[in-house]
């Protein structure tokens, strides 16, 4: 964890990157590999979290 950083804000910014990540794909048409990394990177940290992705999916 990041040092002087709480849980609740981990998830709080780890969320608010999968939901940009998410903005990006929806308005990004091309095929882009890296976004899809970034994707399943930051799902997996979110479910390490306990954090379902699932509503958060656009």
């Amino acid at each position: 964890m990041v040092e002087g950083m709480t849980l609740d804000e981990l998830k709080q910014v780890t969320i608010d990157y999968y939901v940009n990540l998410q903005r990006i794909k929806k308005a990004d048409t091309s095929n882009n590999p890296e976004l899809e990394y970034q994707l399943r990177v930051a799902k997996n940290k979110l479910a390490a979290l306990g954090i379902s992705t699932e509503e958060y999916e656009m």
